[in-house]
């Protein structure tokens, strides 16, 4: 059934913290998950693993980070067609912005990447990433 309010919303990905970068990656890639691209510096490195229906778990390296009895999750990220009418209409529903739409180009790799991002805050604290790739958009 199709959003009639925002077009096109959809799963885009979940992002959790990884204390040990490399042990979460190697756990997620032998649960099936393929990497699809990657950037950061050591300290800082962010991976986003294809779940296999074209939703993706992005991996964000945290190793100071303190695991609350809520867990690791950072935010929920919808894929949407609009990225800016998305969060007006979050905003006007009550949500509370975290960041205004933005470009983020991401000197990722393989696969070099711009995406188009919003984030809010809902009613009970929970973050909300609106997210748009912008297709053949490479810096």
């Amino acid at each position: 059934m199709a959003n009639e309010k925002i077009r096109g919303m959809g799963f885009a990905h979940m992002a959790v913290g990884a204390v040990d970068f490399e042990k979460s990656m190697a756990f997620y890639q032998a649960l099936g998950l393929k990497l699809y691209t990657q950037w950061g510096e050591t300290g800082h490195r962010i991976a986003l693993l294809d779940l296999g229906d074209g939703g993706k778990l992005e991996l964000f390296e945290k190793p100071d980070m303190q695991v609350s009895e809520d867990g690791p999750w950072i935010h929920l990220a919808l894929g949407v067609q609009q990225v800016d009418e998305a969060y007006q209409l979050a905003l006007r529903a009550g949500a509370v912005s975290v960041k205004p739409p933005m470009e983020m180009p991401l000197d990722a790799h393989p696969y070099r990447i711009t995406l188009r991002v919003a984030f809010v805050r809902g009613p009970s604290g929970e973050e909300l990433e609106f997210f748009k790739q912008i297709v053949n958009r490479f810096v």
